[in-house]
């Protein structure tokens, strides 16, 4: 039953020390911290600490884990203002005809006309102009040459010029230094402007254990934007909308959630991002899993019927998200900031490079 705080934006915050704010990955991927939530019992949390490497012996021969295929692109790029100094653009989506969605920075020196210059190299500058204002994310309209048109072609450039474009609670000081781990072991598709985090904690081992075991994997993709990562600002959460997001479902990964659920497995999605895939290509198929490519915008907050997936693998997220809304839908609110208490208390690392929590089909009210 919803409660009316559920609905109120103030009511998903929550302190977080600093010093628990991730800087840096664990050594290994399946090194990091694991909250194991299992059915609750009246006043007991039910959870175990463990290890993200504990999974093999958590799930079964027949479980599905559905991880998201996404690639971070170098989106952040430099760029030299038409007024003299300097600026950056953070290269959201493309919006045909050689124009990008970009976030720009400083925003108010970026006017309608303006040019702005990309330095491929000393001798070697690309002219981009800003076309327009896009009044849903107070983000710019950047034409670039004609030849930067697609996903595919942009990436080049950005690998020539761009950055990984870390959070902002991360140290920047080596960015290259986290190009690789910024990056799951199922990055395929290039497109995020941010990593889907829960998946960074399976490493090749961990991957491959599973797999003998039994344990199958799946992949969608969502390209990571400003739908996952954006503060949430407005108290009254009813109305709430969400920047679009792409996505793809193939009937191969319907096909393998389909067979797992015949066969009693249960369909853990890796990520808060393969949970709004999934879910979305269910609700476009009027509640049957069909195959979907396009853009989405689904909320999940509390008082969302989940049906497709059975539990999550998913990090600790920032105080007043939509992150934090999708995680209370499968578990409740109260327990939510209950289990985040817990994890402050026995010093869990938060944020993208955090420790997980295993949300358990027993545990989902």
């Amino acid at each position: 039953m919803l409660d009316q705080k559920d609905n109120l934006l103030s009511s998903y915050s929550y302190e977080l020390p600093n010093n628990l704010i991730a800087q840096s990955p664990t050594e290994s991927r399946h090194d990091a911290k694991l909250m194991i939530v299992k059915d609750e019992l009246d006043e007991s949390l039910n959870l175990i600490h463990a290890k993200i490497w504990d999974l093999k012996d958590v799930l079964k021969a027949g479980d599905l884990l559905v991880v998201n295929n996404t690639r971070v692109i170098k989106a952040r790029l430099k760029i030299r203002l038409s007024g003299g100094g300097l600026g950056e653009l953070l290269l959201m989506e493309p919006m045909g005809n050689g124009q990008w969605l970009c976030l720009g920075r400083p925003a108010r020196r970026m006017r309608i006309g303006d040019q702005l210059w990309l330095d491929k190299s000393p001798n070697d500058s690309l002219c981009l102009q800003v076309i327009d204002k896009d009044e849903s994310t107070g983000g710019r309209i950047i034409r670039f040459p004609n030849e930067f048109t697609s996903r595919m072609e942009m990436e080049n450039l950005l690998d020539l010029c761009g950055e990984v474009p870390l959070p902002p609670y991360i140290d920047k000081d080596n960015s290259s230094g986290h190009e690789e781990r910024y990056q799951t072991r199922f990055a395929s598709k290039p497109g995020a402007i941010a990593a889907p985090t829960a998946g960074l904690h399976l490493s090749d081992e961990l991957i491959e254990i599973l797999k003998i075991r039994g344990v199958k994997i799946a992949q969608i993709t969502l390209h990571v934007g400003l739908g996952t990562f954006r503060p949430l600002e407005k108290e009254d959460l009813s109305q709430l909308h969400l920047h679009n997001e792409w996505i793809e479902v193939t009937e191969e990964t319907i096909r393998t959630i389909n067979n797992c659920k015949e066969d009693g497995g249960k369909v853990f999605a890796v990520g808060t991002t393969s949970v709004r895939a999934l879910e979305a290509a269910s609700l476009s198929g009027g509640g049957i899993l069909k195959p979907f490519q396009g853009k989405v915008n689904l909320v999940i907050k509390p008082g969302f019927e989940f049906s497709v997936i059975d539990g999550l693998l998913t990090n600790f997220h920032l105080p007043k998200s939509s992150l934090l809304l999708l995680v209370s839908a499968l578990i409740g609110r109260g327990r939510m900031l209950k289990l985040y208490q817990n994890a402050i208390s026995n010093k869990y690392r938060f944020f993208s490079y955090g420790d997980a929590m295993l949300i358990t089909p027993e545990s989902v009210i």
